[in-house]
C-alpha cells in the first residue's frame, strides 16, 4: 500500500505490485547499459534533432529506447510509456513508465560519466519509483517506498546502502550545482545568479547525476529551468524518498518539468524559493 502526501500526487491508496515493478527497473537498467555501453567513447554519429539550442541524439539514446519499450510492452503491455525518443503511448494509463535512455547526452558525446539511464514509474499521475543508471561506472541510485538507495556494481550484485541528504539549512553554507546555463532565459538567468551569490559554491555539469548526489549528501540544491517530465519525474523519488524536497520554482508540482529547485534540507529549499520567485 503506497500513501502520498504532496497535493499534486495520489489522493488515495493504491494496490500495487510494488517489488515487481522494481525488479522490472533493474533489468530495463541492465539491458539499457548493455546497449550504450559499446557506443561510449567511440566515434559516434551526432544528430541535432533541432531547436534554438543544440539538441543532441545518438543510435545510443534510440536503440536504449527501444529495447526498454520492448521489454515494457511485453511484461507489461497495459501500461503507458512517456519517452524522450519514441513520444507517449498510452500515456493516462494508470500506470505509466517515464524513460530517458540517456540524460545528459551532450556528456556521453564528450565521453564525460555524467550521465544516466532514467527509469520511472507513475501510479495515477503521481510518482510511484524512480532509478538512475550510470552502467560505465557501475553506480545505480534507486527508491523503494520509503527510502533511497545507492550500489556501485548493482548488476553484479553489489551491496546496496540507504542514502540520505544532509543538513544544510543556511545559503551561505549550501552547494549549488546545475546543467548549464544556457538552459536559462533572461530573467532565469537573473534570478540563478541573485541565488548563485548566497551561496558557497556553484558548479555546472552533471544533469541526472546532480540529483543523485544530492540525495547521496554530497551536494545541498540543484536549481535547473527547462525541463521535460522524463528530465525530471523518475528522480524525484529518489529525492523526496532520502529526505529532499523537489519543486518548481513557485514552489508547485515538479513532475511536469519546467523550472525546477531541489534541496536537501527544506529550510534551504524554502531561501532558495523566495530569490528563484522572486
Amino acid at each position: 500500500m503506497v500513501k502520498t502526501a504532496k497535493p499534486w500526487a495520489v489522493t488515495k491508496t493504491v494496490q500495487l505490485d510494488f517489488q515487481g515493478y522494481i525488479t522490472t527497473a533493474h533489468a530495463l537498467a541492465e539491458r539499457a547499459g548493455a546497449v550504450i555501453l559499446p557506443h561510449f567513447r567511440t566515434e559516434l554519429a551526432v544528430d541535432d534533432k533541432g531547436g534554438a539550442e543544440f539538441d543532441p541524439v545518438t543510435v545510443a539514446d534510440r536503440n536504449a529506447e527501444s529495447a526498454i519499450r520492448a521489454i515494457l510492452s511485453e511484461t507489461y503491455p497495459e501500461h503507458g510509456i512517456v519517452g524522450e525518443e519514441f513520444g507517449d503511448e498510452r500515456p493516462d494509463a494508470d500506470y505509466c513508465w517515464i524513460i530517458d535512455p540517456i540524460d545528459g547526452t551532450r556528456g556521453f558525446i564528450m565521453g564525460q560519466p555524467l550521465w544516466g539511464t532514467l527509469i520511472g514509474l507513475t501510479a495515477h499521475g503521481a510518482p510511484l519509483l524512480g532509478m538512475m543508471n550510470q552502467p560505465y561506472t557501475g553506480e545505480r541510485f534507486w527508491s523503494s517506498e520509503t527510502e533511497s538507495f545507492f550500489a556501485r556494481g548493482a548488476g553484479q550484485g553489489g551491496e546496496r546502502q540507504t542514502i540520505r541528504v544532509r543538513p544544510c539549512p543556511a545559503l551561505d553554507c549550501a552547494i549549488l550545482a546545475s546543467t548549464a546555463p544556457e538552459l536559462f532565459d533572461a530573467f532565469e538567468l537573473a534570478r540563478f545568479e541573485t541565488l548563485t551569490h548566497a551561496v558557497r559554491l556553484r558548479r555546472f555539469g552533471g544533469d541526472c547525476y546532480n540529483y543523485c548526489l544530492l540525495a547521496m549528501g554530497q551536494i545541498d540544491l540543484v536549481v535547473e529551468a527547462g525541463l521535460k517530465p522524463f528530465d525530471i519525474m523518475p528522480l524525484v523519488p529518489i529525492v523526496e524518498r532520502a529526505g529532499g524536497v523537489v519543486t518548481t520554482w513557485e514552489g508547485g508540482d515538479p513532475n511536469k518539468g519546467g523550472r525546477i529547485v531541489a534541496a536537501g534540507d527544506p529550510a534551504l529549499h524554502a531561501a532558495a524559493l523566495k530569490i528563484l520567485s522572486a
